[in-house]
């Protein structure tokens, strides 16, 4: 723009000559003055056109809960985006540390690494907020003739050591199947699930068995069950779909097996469930702490029964 101007040129001569070299350079200076206002930085305010940006990232169990909130509440307050991705429990935390995201969602808790890392980062501890529960539900193919298992088999069958390979240890014939080897899917080591998983039913201290196929989302544990007869896996209650079954979990061998849901979350009878959090760096900015109080709201709660998830009290 500036050379743009440097090229204007005053014409000698008459009046008429003066008046319009005088019109090209207020033009000219019109234009520089819009340009310069365009390039200005965006700060961030609310206009009628512009919306406040809440960036909400992490467990992709929480992921379609996440999202029917964020939708559902831009209905409540319409100057507010609440923006969602998933990717992963670790994935929301690591974007609480660089300051890319303003809420993690969480399916554990914050581990004290973590927020040593988050506090050299940042100067901030972390923020947690109990928003629901999830009965984390083991899947097998719709075909599969089991109907329940306990944790000690399920230990058996995913951890390093484990004796049960095949589904005739557990006298079961598949109809339609290839072979009779148990196909165990999992989660990537990222996820919340995962590190759940292997601290209620593989053991803290104990790793999982190799050659399992372990997949990026709770979707895709899903699908991979739905065409695969052999298959077992675990994922959150709200992902269960009719092309997959969900079995009965007794906490030991023997005892009576209970079906994840919200009862028996609530009631602490199904013996795999856990929190669901929200995260943030410190504590929250004003409009960020008041979509977290809708979240726990009674608005916010019936959404994680509509979803499939559980909440914090029945309403």
């Amino acid at each position: 723009m500036q050379n743009q101007h440097s090229r204007i040129k005053t014409v000698p001569g008459g009046r008429a000559e003066a008046a319009g070299s005088r019109a090209i350079q207020t033009l000219a200076l019109t234009v520089l003055a819009l340009g310069l206002a365009g390039c200005q930085p965006d700060t961030g305010t609310s206009s009628s056109t512009r919306k406040t940006v809440i960036q909400n990232t992490g467990s992709d169990t929480m992921v379609n809960l996440a999202a029917a909130w964020a939708e559902e509440y831009s209905k409540v307050e319409s100057a507010v985006s609440v923006e969602v991705s998933g990717g992963g429990t670790g994935l929301g935390i690591a974007g609480l540390i660089n300051g890319s995201c303003d809420l993690a969602n969480c399916s554990r808790h914050f581990e004290p690494k973590e927020n040593e890392e988050l506090r050299a980062k940042t100067g901030t501890e972390a923020k947690e907020y109990t928003v629901g529960y999830d009965a984390l539900s083991i899947f097998v193919h719709r075909a599969n003739p089991l109907n329940e298992i306990s944790l000690e088999e399920l230990a058996e069958i995913y951890r390093a050591d484990g004796r049960i390979q095949r589904w005739s240890d557990l006298s079961v014939s598949i109809p339609g199947a290839k072979g009779d080897e148990i196909i165990r899917v999992s989660r990537q080591n990222n996820s919340g699930t995962y590190q759940y998983f292997k601290e209620a039913v593989v053991g803290k201290d104990r790793e999982f068995k190799l050659g399992s196929l372990d997949m990026n989302g709770s979707k895709d544990v899903i699908g991979l069950i739905a065409k695969t007869p052999n298959a077992i896996g675990y994922s959150g209650m709200g992902y269960a779909t009719p092309e997959v079954k969900v079995l009965k979990v007794a906490r030991k061998k023997g005892d009576p097996a209970v079906a994840p849901s919200i009862q028996a979350v609530l009631d602490k009878s199904y013996p795999i469930s856990r929190p669901l959090f929200l995260y943030t760096a410190g504590d929250p900015r004003p409009l960020v702490k008041q979509y977290i109080d809708w979240v726990m709201s009674d608005a916010g709660q019936k959404i994680l029964e509509h979803t499939g998830y559980v909440p914090l009290k029945m309403q």
